[in-house]
């Protein structure tokens, strides 16, 4: 338990809180000390109260002997009269302290404040008074006190009681602070920690995230996480069914065709001939398949090898459509060209060339016949942005977010066969569109159509980073 977070945190604490009460009071208390404070106070209470009596006459200058020696007696400090040049005309402490006070300044109003002052023999002593109706004035001096002697006095003791109570105080309400501290920072992090373990062990968990800011940003950041990580295992499971399934479906193909030839089955031969076509057709699907998964995972590990160099992008969207309009006449559907004149993206062009196929294409196979299809384009803000619209089916919405996810197919109860696609034409194309620092995004309503648009940063000629071509 001790060298978990939250008995550290509440001990850590509670030492701070210990530490702080004792500074505190030893600071308070050496004030105190130094500034004789309880002596300063005593002095001002007797010097309000030591005047007027009636008993006390300092009227006359023969009474001023006797009077301060009975004050002296009753409040046991030393007492004395000044003039107001502040010569000392009575002093009770005279016999007992020889070295006189000089006093060369009075305050004109000792009474506001306690004084210090040094006398001939090196004594410090403090003092406050009263001014005498006949224009004198009362002192009443004490000399300054050692430490001892300041500790042990009753202001020392009442304000060491006081300090004490009210440090008990403070460290019962630090320990429940210092709890409740500690448990709102360790709980939090208890749960990530938990749920972390729960994670590693393959069990799908998520946390609330509660605690002071940084503990919340920590918990949504493991939620975040979490969700990816599942959904990064759900794609590799999904992955992994779906390359088998497409890999079983041709080799299924290849393997029967073959025995029939090898078992004789296939005697004549336009029956041999059609058995190895469909091998060399599934044969190549299957390489198409295998091709496609490589550049996924050049894509994904950033290792393909994109060019970075101006592509005229309106003459690469020229070809595209002259090379799908013999596909769109026998769908019979319009293939439209509302294409201008164009800036040149930052690019390579084979790739982006790639990606347009694939979605002028699929617009195609899913618009019904005396359908259209519109390929335009447009500039704003140093980018260029193609749109491909169609008046197909469209997209279910809820089904829009996977659109690009690999082996995605809406169409899943479509046979296997030569013109089947394997579900990762959008995957590529929306990695390629990524590694250009462009952007595809998908709208769609069904029984409406879709829209996709891939937007693309115009090229510039002062941008390092591209490769010009070289001058034939």
């Amino acid at each position: 338990m001790s060298g978990s977070l939250r008995s550290r945190l509440f001990l850590g604490f509670v030492v701070l809180t210990v530490v702080i009460l004792l500074v505190s009071a030893v600071t308070l208390l050496l004030v105190v000390a130094r500034n004789n404070l309880a002596v300063r106070v005593e002095l001002r209470n007797t010097a309000v109260r030591v005047l007027p009596n009636p008993e006390i006459d300092l009227g006359r200058p023969e009474g001023y002997r006797s009077a301060v020696d009975l004050i002296a007696e009753r409040t046991g400090y030393r007492i004395l009269v000044l003039s107001r040049q502040g010569r000392v005309l009575a002093d009770s402490g005279a016999e007992e302290y020889p070295g006189f006070p000089d006093f060369n300044v009075i305050p004109k109003d000792p009474l506001r404040d306690v004084f210090t002052i040094n006398d001939t023999d090196g004594r410090l002593w403090l003092y406050t008074g009263r001014p005498l109706p006949n224009g004198m004035v009362l002192l009443i001096m004490e000399p300054r006190q050692p430490l001892r002697d300041v500790f042990n006095s009753p202001i020392s003791l009442d304000l060491l009681r006081a300090l004490a109570q009210s440090g008990i105080v403070a460290l019962v309400l630090s320990v429940i602070m210092a709890f409740l501290l500690s448990n709102s920072v360790a709980s939090p992090l208890q749960e990530i920690s938990t749920a972390a373990r729960q994670l590693a062990a393959g069990r799908k968990t998520f946390v609330h995230p509660e605690g002071p800011r940084e503990v919340r940003v920590l918990g949504e950041a493991f939620n975040d996480m979490a969700t990816k990580v599942f959904t990064s295992q759900q794609s590799q499971r999904d992955f992994v069914a779906n390359v088998s399934h497409e890999l079983k479906t041709p080799l299924t193909s290849i393997q029967g065709f073959a025995q029939a030839i090898l078992d004789g089955t296939a005697r004549t031969p336009v029956d041999q001939e059609r058995a190895a076509q469909v091998i060399y057709d599934e044969a190549s699907r299957m390489h198409r398949l295998v091709l496609d998964l490589l550049d996924l995972a050049r894509l994904d590990a950033g290792t393909a090898d994109l060019r970075r160099e101006p592509v005229e992008i309106d003459h690469l969207l020229q070809a595209v459509i002259a090379r799908l309009t013999p596909q769109s006449v026998q769908a019979e559907v319009s293939l439209v060209d509302q294409i201008g004149s164009l800036p040149a993206v930052i690019g390579d062009g084979d790739r982006l060339s790639q990606v347009f196929n694939n979605l002028v294409e699929n617009a195609i196979k899913h618009t019904p016949a005396g359908g259209k299809v519109w390929l335009s384009a447009e500039v704003g803000q140093g980018q260029v942005r193609v749109s491909i619209r169609d008046t197909g089916r469209g997209i279910p919405e809820d089904e829009l977010e996977r659109i690009f996810e690999r082996f995605y197919q809406l169409d899943k109860a479509r046979k296997g066969g030569p013109a089947h696609g394997a579900g990762l034409g959008l995957a590529i194309a929306h990695q390629i569109v990524e590694a250009h620092d462009g952007q595809i995004t998908v709208e769609s309503r069904v029984g409406e159509g879709s829209l996709f648009q891939v937007t693309l940063p115009i090229a510039r000629s002062d941008d390092p980073t591209l490769q010009m071509p070289a001058v034939k």
